[in-house]
């Protein structure tokens, strides 16, 4: 299956010149996938039964650098769900693995290793530390008796691990447990909003929220507080109050990492809105606080690229992955290395995404959205109908309203397209995220079915939302509105064409 760019829907209608497909390759992603989906429950199951490996055997954590903090702090933090630096993650594990092999009746004990290794699996984007996860959790969840905080520590711990894994509705299940055990505990709330969310339950998530809000939080919850509430006000499309609150969540942290966490936060969402400049201020900074922020690096990666730093941009990127090579990131490595011609560096880029996408499965993780989006526009657009038909069955969230309706019109049905497009941008239908990749997919479904208007507006809330949306959709979405007899009127500077 060859490389075609956003918006060409067969071959030969492509927008950018291309080199022959690369077809063993796609198979060979195909057949893995498979495998490993099939065999992952197996593995976990059996890494569950193994009890924590010896010292001797175990190389040694990272030390902690300049600014780490004390194991304790770490340890309130990561069973808060306070974000929390590496190497300080890093030595709460070393120090709480040797605690439960000390006091193996320890429920608390257990809780804290388990919290401490799904904060660390999603930090460094390594899903190999949430079987280890389960399996303390699990413990601490069967030691923890009848007493209602240590049930719901252990719950919320395992709530926060389905999130991390994208399986919404075992984390609903944990987070509601949990939240009914120890209704006035702050952070039962927030990975149950995260399951709502990824299960397309804006309602209940908004409902959590404004509970969450009422409860007497400590001066070192309430940024994380502040944080949860910026979320859920961008999905339902409040930009202003969603970058107030992560500003000022970010004003108030504690700690380099977590100021550094909401940080990203912000430039994130200066990134949806299309400001480059104020998007890279943020990702520096949030890169001094924590040099090692992988999501930090990856977003100066992105607003580089829109700036047409190029040559910078493709160095964050790769720093982003030398320190947690994520399969998302890779994917967006490739697509920019596509956008510059660079062919085989971008099928580099995709073999680093099949691989981390391998060691995901392999720890539990869902990774069918991610592989999805990448067969709709870069391999067996059928395949990613089948995989995400099944996803959003499971979890009908936006994000899989969106990816299914790009696959679908990928895959030549455009009118059955247009209904998850629809659900993806229509405040109506879902959350009311303003998003330029969302409208962009509308619109061009929009101009397969031959509905002009509908397209070129949504074509044009794409550019105008943010020029830079991605380096190979918005130069194809410019395309498209030419073909439609349109341009925006403030094009992006050539370089970006």
């Amino acid at each position: 299956m060859e490389i075609r760019p956003y918006g060409s829907s067969a071959p030969g209608t492509s927008l950018v010149a291309e080199p022959p497909p690369p077809r063993r390759t796609r198979r060979l992603l195909r057949r893995l996938l498979v495998t490993v989906l099939a065999g992952s429950a197996a593995a976990g199951a059996a890494l569950m039964l193994l009890p924590p490996e010896p010292a001797r055997h175990r190389a040694a954590p990272p030390a902690p650098g300049p600014r780490a903090q004390s194991p304790a702090l770490t340890a309130a933090a990561v069973t808060s769900g306070v974000p929390a630096a590496l190497p300080d993650l890093s030595a709460l594990i070393g120090v709480q693995e040797g605690a439960v092999r000390a006091r193996p009746q320890d429920a608390r004990a257990w809780a804290v290793l388990g919290a401490a290794y799904v904060q660390r699996g999603r930090s460094a984007a390594d899903a190999a530390d949430f079987p280890k996860a389960e399996r303390a959790l699990r413990t601490s969840l069967e030691l923890a008796g009848t007493g209602p905080a240590r049930r719901a520590e252990a719950l919320g711990g395992l709530a926060a691990l389905a999130n991390a894994r994208r399986d919404f509705p075992a984390a609903k299940r944990y987070g509601e447990q949990a939240l009914k055990l120890t209704p006035k505990r702050w952070s039962a709330y927030p990975p149950l909003i995260d399951a709502y969310t990824g299960l397309g339950d804006y309602k209940a998530a908004r409902g959590a929220l404004d509970k969450l809000l009422g409860l007497r939080t400590g001066a070192s919850d309430r940024p994380a507080v502040m944080a949860r509430a910026s979320a859920v006000y961008r999905d339902r499309g409040w930009r202003e109050d969603s970058v107030a609150q992560l500003t000022d969540a970010a004003a108030a942290a504690r700690t380099p990492a977590e100021q550094a966490v909401y940080l990203t936060g912000v430039g994130q969402l200066a990134w949806e809105r299309g400001d480059r400049e104020d998007a890279l201020r943020h990702f520096e900074a949030a890169v001094r606080l924590d040099p090692g922020r992988r999501a930090a690096l990856a977003g100066k990666g992105r607003a580089l690229a829109a700036l047409g730093r190029t040559d910078e941009a493709v160095a964050a990127y790769r720093a982003a992955l030398d320190r947690q090579p994520d399969a998302a990131d890779a994917l967006e490595l490739g697509e920019l290395y596509e956008s510059l011609g660079r062919y085989e560096d971008a099928e580099g880029s995709y073999a680093l995404l099949r691989r981390r996408v391998e060691r995901s499965v392999a720890g539990g993780v869902d990774e069918e959205l991610l592989i999805g989006r990448f067969e709709a526009d870069h391999g067996d657009a059928e395949d990613a109908v089948e995989r995400l038909r099944e996803e959003w069955r499971r979890q009908p969230g936006i994000e899989v309203a969106d990816a299914l309706g790009w696959a679908l019109h990928r895959a030549g049905e455009d009118t059955e397209a247009l209904t998850y497009a629809t659900v993806a941008t229509d405040k109506a239908k879902g959350g009311g995220v303003i998003s330029a990749p969302y409208a962009y997919h509308r619109g061009v479904i929009e101009r397969e079915l031959q509905l002009d208007g509908p397209a070129r507006r949504h074509l044009e809330e794409a550019l105008r939302i943010n020029p830079y949306f991605s380096p190979l959709g918005a130069a194809a979405a410019r395309n498209a509105l030419r073909g439609l007899g349109e341009v925006p009127d403030e094009p992006p500077p050539d370089d970006m064409s």
